[in-house]
């Protein structure tokens, strides 16, 4: 087998890895892609995502950390859809928030988990309050269904599989080199697929766990990786004509509901703590499409086209990190949890400019900025260069 040298490789073809890749081949680098599965991207979280871009929305469910990578993302997404090759469907209309009479008080713990966590100048830009008027002139479909609601303007979302297909066709127009159907590969089987890479950047997801060891807990120990279940519906209803993500409240599944090209509709809630990725149960389907039934009744004539199941990688404290193994030449990314398309940009960009101070005479000139913009998610240090230190 010949061997082909490489600036760097890229291991894993989810979203973090396709970004990176694409970002790298963009620099001016010579990339390798490496996938244990196909080109398709079937096998990662990201294939059944529904790609919401909405920082303020989840800030009632997060930390302060994943809203500003999030509004950080939404801004580099903006500017690299207008990058792609092809069309990808991008939208920036805000998300609604709406609840049943019988649900109010969740509006209230909304309200105030996300003044909580979001800052105070985001929350007054874009949180508006809406009675029944304001909803149904954003949604008409909704008319005469919600007495009150939110709207979060700037949010917004992506088509999932259409991305994931435009970054992998712009980085190999770019000179992108792929390996599809590797199988389970670390950093030290490169060279039986006939690749040398000067830095490897892993982005496997769960595929890594082995790379990012447990932490001592008060009852045992917590797994430094471990996967959550996550379940999303497809359905096709040309007959509910919304307009923008709706997230319907409600204290035991609060589901959201994202509008896609072409009558598509992705369904979800929040994750289950398991790690089970055995097919969806008749009561998660049953809960998700009567959310949706009980949003608009149109849903009932809606048609079923997928029931997904993904495992979602996360850390013990959900947010996402990088760690730098100078020694090995090894940067790894992980921990994107339920925040995938929301934060990626950001996280990857951050990830990219690590990898160029390994690359580079002069490190600092690329890793000071990412450490200095996210302090503490970049895990790792790098040695000193020329007396300065370049990651803390």
């Amino acid at each position: 087998m010949t061997t082909q040298s490489f600036d760097v490789a890229v291991l894993g073809a989810g979203l973090a890895g396709r970004l990176s890749a694409w970002q790298l081949v963009r620099a001016g680098l010579r990339v390798a892609l490496v996938e244990r599965a196909g080109p398709d991207g079937a096998g990662s979280a990201a294939h059944v995502a529904a790609a919401m871009l909405a920082p303020l929305a989840e800030s009632a469910i997060a930390e302060r950390r994943i809203v500003e990578l999030g509004t950080a993302s939404v801004d580099l997404w903006r500017a690299w859809v207008a990058e792609l090759p092809e069309p990808v469907f991008f939208q920036e209309d805000g998300t609604l928030v709406v609840w049943h009479t019988r649900d109010r008080s969740e509006m209230s713990l909304f309200t105030s988990r996300v003044r909580a966590v979001a800052p105070p100048e985001l929350v007054a830009e874009r949180m508006r309050a809406l009675d029944g008027n304001g909803v149904a002139a954003l949604e008409p479909a909704l008319a005469g269904r919600f007495s009150q609601g939110l709207l979060l303007a700037g949010e917004g979302q992506l088509d999932n599989r259409g991305t994931l297909r435009a970054l992998l066709a712009c980085a190999v127009a770019g000179g992108l080199h792929c390996v599809w159907e590797a199988g389970e590969v670390e950093a030290g089987d490169l060279p039986e697929l006939g690749i040398r890479a000067r830095v490897v950047l892993d982005c496997r997801g769960l595929g890594a766990r082995a790379a990012w060891p447990g932490q001592p807990a008060a009852h045992g120990s917590m797994p430094g990786l471990r996967g959550l279940r996550g379940e999303v519906v497809r359905v096709h209803a040309p007959e509910v004509k919304l307009h923008r993500p709706v997230r319907l409240l409600h204290p035991r599944y609060p589901i959201y509901i994202a509008p896609k090209p072409n009558d598509l509709y992705v369904i979800g809630a929040t994750e289950l703590e398991s790690e089970d990725d055995s097919p969806m149960s008749v009561r998660s389907a049953l809960e998700l499409l009567s959310a949706a039934y009980s949003l608009h009744p149109a849903f009932g004539e809606a048609r079923v086209l997928e029931l997904n199941v993904q495992r979602r990688p996360t850390r013990p404290d959900h947010l996402p990190a990088i760690r730098v193994d100078q020694h090995a030449r090894i940067v790894r990314l992980n921990g994107l949890y339920r925040h995938g398309f929301l934060i990626a940009p950001a996280v990857t960009e951050a990830a990219c400019q690590v990898v160029r101070a390994l690359l580079d005479d002069d490190p600092a000139a690329h890793a000071v900025p990412a450490a200095l913009r996210w302090p503490g998610m970049i895990a790792a240090a790098l040695d000193t260069v020329a007396g300065s230190p370049v990651l803390h």
